[in-house]
């Protein structure tokens, strides 16, 4: 499995060439052209994780997965959708994933209600990813990393709105994984911070700092 990160929260995890999208908002790769998506996750409503999800659907057909709230927003904008809620495997096509909670808030384009926020977990070719949306620190991890042991992490760490990093090497510690891979990080001013601050700290307590460039992938 390939795990490629296009900036902000926006991942592409391709299994068997087989590829799925977890919060499709592209500012960073403007020039991306979706190819072979078999699904898409959403994390929560706000405009810099729903990104291009409507639209990448609708153009190539991969559904939606999404709290109920939210899946239904995304109906109504013409994509295709799966409903999902808190706490159930739901089986594709590559594996299997479930949301899990996230503490932070959500709402769809239009100011409507988008449900809670999620986390989302994924089980694939043998392998847990743990993509944490927009978060704070909460005990819930210490349950993630008790009954899924993530490899790997993809953590917030801007702060402002979510996880700084002082926080997100708590969680990597709660979530008994080995791999963090930061995100939520110097898309804007207000989530600016020094890189080699999280390396260091997250090396002190004996995690592997995954931080990928724009564009960029690692083997998992």
């Amino acid at each position: 499995m390939e795990i490629r990160y296009y900036g902000h929260s926006a991942f592409e995890l391709e299994t068997k060439g087989r590829k799925i999208l977890i919060d499709p908002f592209m500012v960073s790769v403007r020039e991306y052209k979706p190819d072979n998506i078999y699904d898409i996750f959403v994390t929560h409503g706000h405009s810099d994780h729903l990104g291009s999800a409507i639209e990448i659907s609708k153009n190539t057909g991969a559904p939606i997965s999404a709290v109920f709230e939210l899946a239904k927003y995304c109906s109504k904008q013409g994509a295709k959708s799966v409903d999902l809620g808190l706490g159930a495997w739901k089986d594709y096509s590559w594996g299997r994933a479930i949301l899990v909670p996230a503490f932070h808030s959500s709402s769809a384009p239009d100011g409507s209600y988008a449900g809670c926020p999620c986390g989302v977990i994924l089980e694939i070719e043998g392998k847990t990813i743990y993509h944490a949306g927009d978060t704070s620190l909460n005990s819930e991890m210490k349950m993630i990393g008790e009954v899924y042991a993530p490899d790997v992490a993809m953590l917030p760490i801007g702060g402002r709105y979510t996880m700084d990093i002082e926080h997100a090497v708590i969680a990597a510690e709660w979530l008994q994984t080995s791999a963090v891979i930061p995100m939520h990080y110097n898309t804007f001013e207000a989530i600016k911070v020094d890189i080699e601050e999280f390396k260091r700290r997250i090396r002190e307590v004996g995690k592997i700092p995954t931080v990928l460039g724009i564009g960029s992938s690692i083997k998992a």
